[in-house]
């Protein structure tokens, strides 16, 4: 589905200016994201920063002239020469990254989370308000083909009014780099991993303020409280909004799953009903239905590219306006549910 924003972008693409980006964190999501802006050609990635000197190897193949650094300061020394950067580091430097990029002056880009809980996330996006700077963090799964058709359905009330949501996000895996699971880095485990892409899914689609949130923590199968050091690898949660729907949660890292990956998010209303699922398994390939009693009908199959839609389509509208958009501020309600779930995980 395109968007007004996406439309005017395309079409002003070709006189744009194009932007000067800098990347800061280079592993597997930072050059991902490098990669589809450089091949989708809207912007000019003119500096990259990591402390490994192997990933520079990798980002050659799409930013070949990109000036090189391994500490970040050095690349923030250079913000003049910059319009925006792109952030792919752990997710405890965020805020700090952030904030120094947006008081240069810088429109950011930043990986999920934008900040570990509630209260950073805030300073995050007062920061890009006070300075009037265009700030984007990497929520893709809205980008999906899938989640856009199912947005479109419920917000044109052809599926009635929704009731009841079912949210699931099983890695079978788990993530692989040891900062992941140590809480005061990552600000939580698969929560923040994996269940803010479906929170934030839930609340793009839906549109309706959370009023009470109940969950259950696990760790290694053993129930935990927020208080405990340990990474939850398991979670359930049920959040209540305000006209009386239910969403329920599910989420884990290295479950028996059986597959590589379980992501599903199904809608039930009044007058049909609608669902995103994973196929064979797989980490990006979607199907979208929409049920009408027993009768189904495909609304969207792979393939879809969406990977790295996000890092595109904000680069696209940074090249039109770098001014801040107030449609970010929703990061807000998605971490202060996040941040819900944690602390009611003993009620």
């Amino acid at each position: 589905m395109k968007t007004a924003a996406t439309a005017l972008a395309q079409l002003a693409g070709a006189i744009a200016p194009r932007s000067r980006l800098g990347f800061l964190g280079l592993g597997w999501i930072g050059l991902n994201r490098l990669a589809a802006i450089a091949r989708a050609d809207v912007a000019e990635i003119v500096a990259i920063s990591d402390p490994m000197e192997e990933t520079f190897f990798a980002a050659a193949e799409y930013a070949p002239k990109a000036r090189r650094f391994h500490n970040p300061n050095e690349l923030f020394d250079i913000a003049l020469d910059l319009d925006a950067i792109v952030i792919a580091t752990p997710s405890a430097q965020h805020t700090e990254q952030c904030i120094a990029a947006l008081n240069r002056g810088l429109a950011v880009f930043c990986q999920k989370p934008l900040g570990r809980n509630a209260a950073e996330v805030y300073e995050v996006i007062d920061a890009a308000r006070s300075m009037n700077r265009l700030l984007g963090v990497d929520l893709s799964y809205r980008y999906t083909r899938a989640l856009q058709e199912i947005r479109q359905l419920v917000r044109g009330n052809h599926l009635g009014e929704i009731y009841a949501v079912d949210l699931v996000f099983h890695n079978a895996y788990g993530p692989q780099k040891p900062w992941f699971y140590d809480r005061e880095q990552s600000g939580g485990g698969c929560v923040v991993d994996l269940g803010i892409h479906l929170v934030d899914a839930a609340l793009w689609i839906l549109d309706q303020p959370i009023l009470n949130v109940s969950s259950r923590l696990f760790h290694k199968g053993e129930r935990i409280d927020p208080i405990d050091s340990v990474c939850e690898d398991y979670a359930i949660a049920r959040l209540d909004l305000a006209n009386g729907a239910v969403i329920n949660l599910s989420c884990s890292w290295h479950l028996h799953a059986g597959r590589d990956a379980v992501i599903e998010a199904s809608f039930y209303g009044s007058k049909g009903g609608a669902a995103l699922r994973n196929t064979d398994g797989s980490f990006y390939d979607f199907i979208a239905e929409c049920f009408n009693g027993t009768t189904r009908q495909v609304l969207a199959e792979p393939p879809d590219e969406w990977f790295g839609r996000a890092a595109v389509e904000w680069a696209r509208r940074l090249a039109l306006d770098r001014t801040f958009d107030p449609d970010i501020e929703r990061m807000i309600e998605v971490a202060s549910a996040l941040d819900a779930i944690y602390e009611n995980a003993n009620v």
